[in-house]
């Protein structure tokens, strides 16, 4: 039979109980293999449950030293007992001066203090009683999680000035930098609000009109982590230079939100609309464009195109690629049988062919092709090779790209490329070169 003596009125899951004519004290601790809280017990006495229930600053220490025990306990040990009693006289019933020294040989719970409103200057100085005088029996979570957040910082060696907090508190990121950061002005004082709007403003400005396509080659929604990184590049750039004092927290902050929004524009777009903002290539030869072309990749699945389709060509191959496309297939090709040409794109190398119909087979010969090879940077370049194949065929991607005549010559060129060129894109090695 257990029967509750006293508990919080706040709910802490922190109670002392008695069961079968003993008192204990009943918390949660940890969590077991399936993540759910553990709860633990262990016998206390008249004179501690007295202290417990008219002192809250001694309660709030006793169950800081104890949750590291419950930690140890991991998620099937039991509560070491003996410790946890051990602790009892010393936190509830001795002198503050002898509290402040034990607490300075054990392991605590620095974080639980904080969020019940203890001094973080008196702890860290050691000071742990006179720390707990403006203790409250609410929590705040999210104070204790900033207190960490910044002695992380700490380790690296920041220290973060009031408008760098703000700017990280702005997008959200103050604890986590790895989260999605997002706008939320309500998060800022209101007296440093206008000049973090200010360093927001620096980075769109200097961003405007760049782009953060869709890479279908790693997923339907992947972005193009080229253009990411030249947005980012960009925006840090102009507000460092308006900005010197601004830690690189702060600076990283503000390209990551540009970045993600800029993103997002492109994944809630349809395909057709991100084409159309991605502008016409020049010389593409509007004339001669498509009317029927077959998408394959390189497990030998195929499908149709034809013009009226609701669709235009561009979006269908490259949703047939995002479907498609991944770490063992990643080569595509774009075929027009009726005028025998085509391309192939292979994406593990950064490299492009167009394939051209010399002689038709006849008489029970084999048909000629001409195959000419390319680099390619990036998927901007894939895309532009793709738009201009549908509008003009393989004549005009004569303009756009440097076109070989063998597989040599290219595998050449991608070595001086991948020794130290400009749009070097880090060698790869052991897949097909080849149609």
């Amino acid at each position: 039979m257990r029967d509750i003596v006293f508990t919080r009125r706040s709910g802490w899951g922190v109670e002392v109980i008695r069961e079968g004519g003993e008192l204990r004290l009943m918390l949660g601790g940890g969590a077991d293999a399936n993540h759910e809280p553990r709860t633990f017990t262990f016998p206390i006495g008249e004179a501690h449950l007295s202290v417990i229930r008219e002192d809250l600053a001694r309660h709030l220490l006793l169950w800081s030293a104890v949750l590291p025990l419950c930690d140890a306990a991991g998620t099937r040990g039991r509560l070491d007992e003996n410790a946890a009693v051990a602790l009892l006289d010393p936190i509830l019933l001795s002198p503050p001066a002898d509290v402040d020294t034990l607490f300075r040989h054990i392991r605590w719970d620095r974080g639980r203090l904080i969020a019940h409103g203890a001094d973080i200057g008196l702890l860290e100085r050691g000071q742990v009683c006179a720390a707990m005088r403006g203790a409250t029996e609410a929590s705040d979570g999210k104070r204790a999680q900033e207190y960490h957040a910044d002695r992380r910082r700490a380790v690296r060696g920041v220290v973060l000035a009031p408008l760098d907090a703000a700017v990280l508190r702005y997008t959200g990121q103050y604890l986590h930098g790895a989260t999605i950061p997002g706008r939320i002005p309500d998060a800022v004082d209101p007296a440093l609000l206008p000049e973090v709007m200010r360093v927001i403003a620096t980075a769109e400005q200097a961003c405007a009109g760049m782009r953060i396509g869709l890479d279908p080659r790693r997923g339907k929604r992947a972005t193009d982590k080229r253009a990411w990184e030249r947005m980012a590049a960009t925006a840090g750039t102009a507000v460092r230079r308006a900005y010197p004092d601004l830690v690189d927290d702060a600076v990283r902050t503000v390209g990551f939100l540009i970045c993600s929004e800029a993103a997002g524009r492109s994944r809630s777009t349809p395909v057709e609309d991100d084409e159309e903002a991605a502008g016409d290539h020049p010389g593409a030869g509007g004339e001669a464009r498509k009317t029927a072309l077959s998408f394959t990749d390189d497990k030998g699945v195929e499908k149709k195109w034809r013009a009226g389709a609701s669709r235009t060509a561009t979006a269908e191959f490259w949703e047939f690629v995002g479907d498609r496309s991944a770490a063992d297939n990643e080569v595509f090709t774009i075929e027009d049988e009726e005028m025998g040409e085509g391309i192939q794109l292979h994406f593990y190398a950064d490299s492009a062919a167009r394939v051209t119909t010399v002689h038709k087979a006849e008489g029970g010969s084999d048909p000629e092709y001409r195959v000419e090879y390319s680099l390619v940077d990036g998927i901007e370049g894939y895309r532009n090779l793709v738009s201009v194949f549908v509008r003009g065929g393989c004549a005009a991607l004569g303009q756009h790209g440097f076109w070989m005549p063998d597989a040599a010559e290219l595998e050449r060129a991608r070595r001086h490329r991948d020794a130290g060129q400009p749009s070097a894109a880090g060698p790869r090695t052991g897949r097909r070169q080849d149609l």
